[in-house]
């Protein structure tokens, strides 16, 4: 199975064996963060520094001002990595050692741009705005993610791109000194904070048959009880039905999957015509949920693989989970790539790295990801590399 690591340029710029490292783990790619969201990153191997601050959400290459000039919605640049583009700098280093770079392109996922836009984001049914989570039914955040899209895949180096959140963002967010655990919210209780009602997807709400205030109503009323008890377990699809009533439930999402997958088929084009050729690949990180926000978005299988050259989809934890990912796109054309977390410290198992991609493979998954060669420990790389030894019969 081909293996590529997520990678962040501060991993390679300024460390002179940083690619020599990667090399030698026994990956033939590397997918490199080109767009990416605010982070606080530990880089345990970096000769000159131990921790990344990314403010906001940034390129990490100089931005076409041709395509950006006088535009309200543009993307930030950083200042926490030295060099003019410090994509193009890593990107080189690693293909000296051999190896393939993909781009790795964060989108509807931007607090900066909620920040300092807040009209771009996401109100839930009680008139709070998420500003991590650009409203993806608005046309100026779409025209600004679908650029954002062919400028930050098509990188000098790279040979195809991963568009991570291309698809609808929503309360689920790993916030700065979060504190939304107290009552607990189950995957139903989720998607109906997800919902939006700015005045977009209000209209949108009318395109299907609902009434937006009807909507809100009943999404207050189906939540009441969850706030004055101990929350809601509720999960899946079924769950949500039971939570809002199945026939709304729908309704949100005829019109929230019409909104996703013309994000996602305008931004796979716009890769496409931005791209040198015909084999740059692009895939999208994905869920076959069409309900699940976030970085992994909700998709329609079929109709993600008749877009997409293929998806990387979730497949850290037992076999279940993997099943549940990857069972729905059986007999479907299109790489399948099982993205598992390989840092122990953030719940990672590479320890059974080798095992769980045998039975990803089982189950059609041509590819692995792994999250996250710059993030790992030593013995977290260690193991990855016996692992990937193992896979490949070594």
């Amino acid at each position: 199975m081909k293996a590529s690591a997520f990678l962040y340029p501060w991993d390679v710029v300024g460390d002179p064996d940083a690619a020599r490292r990667l090399a030698g783990l026994g990956v033939e790619q590397v997918t490199l963060a080109s767009a990416y969201h605010s982070t606080r990153a530990l880089t345990p191997r970096h000769p000159a520094r131990r921790i990344v601050t990314a403010e906001h959400a940034a390129v990490l290459y100089p931005p076409d001002e041709g395509r950006w000039a006088g535009r309200e919605l543009r993307p930030w640049t950083q200042s926490w990595v030295a060099g003019d583009d410090p994509y193009a700098e890593a990107a080189e280093a690693l293909a000296e050692e051999g190896l393939q770079v993909h781009s790795w392109v964060v989108l509807a996922h931007n607090s900066r741009l909620g920040a300092e836009h807040p009209d771009t984001s996401v109100v839930n049914a009680y008139g709070d705005r998420y500003p991590w989570a650009p409203c993806i039914a608005r046309p100026d955040v779409q025209a600004y993610l679908v650029d954002l899209a062919a400028e930050a895949a098509v990188r000098p180096g790279a040979s195809g791109a991963e568009l991570e959140s291309c698809g609808w963002y929503g309360f689920a967010h790993l916030h700065a000194h979060d504190k939304t655990s107290g009552v607990g919210l189950g995957d139903a209780a989720q998607y109906l904070m997800s919902l939006c009602f700015c005045a977009d997807c209000r209209a949108g709400y009318a395109s299907v048959g609902l009434d937006a205030e009807e909507l809100r109503a009943a999404v207050h009323s189906a939540l009441e009880p969850v706030w004055a008890g101990q929350g809601s377990g509720e999960s899946g699809w079924q769950g949500i039905g039971k939570l809002l009533g199945a026939d709304l439930a729908d309704a949100t999402l005829r019109w929230r999957g019409q909104v996703a997958r013309g994000l996602q088929e305008a931004a796979v084009a716009a890769v496409r015509g931005a791209a040198p050729g015909p084999d740059f690949q692009v895939l999208l990180h994905a869920d076959p949920a069409p309900y699940r926000t976030g970085a992994n978005v909700g998709t329609d299988p079929a109709h993600i693989l008749s877009t997409a050259d293929g998806v990387v989809l979730p497949c850290t934890g037992g076999d279940a989970a993997r099943e549940a990912v990857l069972g729905p796109f059986a007999g479907l054309s299109g790489v399948l790539a099982a993205n598992f977390n390989v840092v122990t410290g953030m719940g990672g198992s590479p320890g059974t790295l080798a095992r769980d991609a045998a039975h990803a493979a089982s189950l059609g998954a041509g590819e692995l990801r792994l999250y996250h060669a710059g993030l790992a420990s030593g013995p977290d790389l260690r193991a990855v590399a016996d692992a990937l030894s193992a896979v490949r019969g070594g």
